[in-house]
């Protein structure tokens, strides 16, 4: 198989289960798609304008999770951990069907995607893929957050900080190599939140199917959760995760270096629209083999971008 064309999958696969906020029972089937298609969702439980394209500039709310929206509002919420597992598997093409506003939320993490999309098998097509080349170092902070990103020569390398006052999470940081590392622990990293911050949530109204089969809550300093973490890093992998998803709100895969310190979706949401507002900071390149310099196919070019 091409790392560098474009892929989508053989055959349906199906996810059911309960949505994090909404509380309700949700089915998602991803579908094959023809070359120069992209991610496409599409609420099957209405007749009419049920297309929503998941880009960064449909994203409407990023309050603990990835909302898009279309010019007819009609949304598709909590997006974030099947987009991860689409840019990870290197899936340029599929029709999303869903019947209702909110992702289900599984295990919490995008270990269920991962493994059913694989299980449904990756078809390679022979149209090229693109590739978004950052130019320009662009960054944007919120207090003492910020998130940046800086050009790099052939990966997409993501390093990310969290800081947090509880002393089980703390102070956790990460650096992968997106395209050439084992992602496993950053696919399998569960969402988590705080035992006291989970009254204030739910009064916001979010959180109605969240449950410690699905997320990890902390307390003091203990772990609710009786089967434990699942790898070391866990809080911050699964930030990581978050992160990748939202990136793919961009369209395409990317070659960049991100430095980010306590971020999340806001923070990931308003980098892309400040890169994306001036063409000198990205390019969008058409990724040919037989363009490629010899060196760049030597290093592996994306391992890469697939």
């Amino acid at each position: 198989m091409s790392y560098l064309t474009q892929k989508t999958i053989k055959k349906d696969t199906t996810f059911t289960g309960i949505a994090l906020h909404s509380g309700l029972d949700a089915t998602v089937t991803i579908k094959p798609a023809d070359p120069n298609f992209g991610i496409v969702f599409k609420r099957v439980d209405l007749k009419n304008n049920n297309l929503v394209y998941p880009n960064f500039m449909n994203v409407t709310n990023t309050s603990l999770n990835t909302t898009i929206e279309n010019e007819y509002g009609v949304k598709v919420s909590t997006i974030e951990h099947l987009m991860g597992a689409l840019f990870c598997l290197g899936i340029d093409n599929a029709l999303i069907e869903i019947n209702n506003e909110e992702v289900p939320i599984l295990d919490g993490s995008a270990k269920v995607f991962i493994e059913k999309l694989i299980a449904a098998e990756i078809n390679s097509s022979d149209h090229p893929i693109k590739i978004i080349k950052i130019n320009k170092e662009v960054k944007f902070s919120d207090g003492e957050r910020f998130i940046l990103i800086k050009p790099s020569t052939l990966s997409l390398n993501i390093d990310f900080e969290l800081k947090y006052k509880n002393k089980l999470i703390g102070n956790q940081r990460n650096k992968v190599k997106v395209y050439e590392d084992d992602l496993s622990d950053v696919y399998n990293s569960r969402t988590y939140c705080l035992y006291e911050d989970i009254e204030l949530i739910k009064k916001k109204g979010l959180a109605k199917g969240g449950s410690l089969d699905n997320a990890i809550v902390v307390k003091d300093e203990k772990l609710l959760n009786n089967d434990g973490l699942r790898n070391q890093k866990e809080f911050v992998n699964h930030k990581i995760l978050d992160c990748i998803g939202d990136l793919y709100t961009s369209g395409y895969r990317i070659v960049a270096s991100i430095i980010c310190s306590q971020g999340g979706h806001y923070l990931t949401n308003q980098l892309l629209r400040k890169v994306f507002q001036n063409k000198e900071n990205f390019s969008i390149l058409e990724i040919k083999e037989k363009n490629l310099p010899h060196t760049l196919i030597n290093k592996n070019l994306l391992r890469s971008i697939a």
